[in-house]
């Protein structure tokens, strides 16, 4: 199966929703919220930097219950304003 190339769009929403992320868990250790998250820290690092940008939705729910974000907040702001 060949997956079509993310949009221009897509790639920012997830450099924001990886930037969002990175600011919540401030000085905490990428691997305790990785573990208390049930994924690898391997994996938050990818969503963090971008290199992950459209994760799986229980991946960022259970972020997002980690560092006490609302998805709904997280869903705002991870939205391109509009031009």
């Amino acid at each position: 199966m060949v997956r079509t190339p993310l949009t221009p769009e897509e790639r920012e929403r997830g450099e924001r929703l990886g930037l969002l992320l990175r600011e919540a868990r401030g000085g905490r250790s990428m691997v305790d919220i990785a573990a208390s998250a049930g994924i690898s820290a391997e994996t938050l690092r990818k969503i963090e930097t971008g290199r992950a940008p459209t994760p799986a939705f229980f991946t960022v729910a259970a972020l997002a219950r980690v560092l006490g974000l609302s998805m709904d907040e997280l869903a705002g702001l991870c939205v391109p304003a509009p031009a």
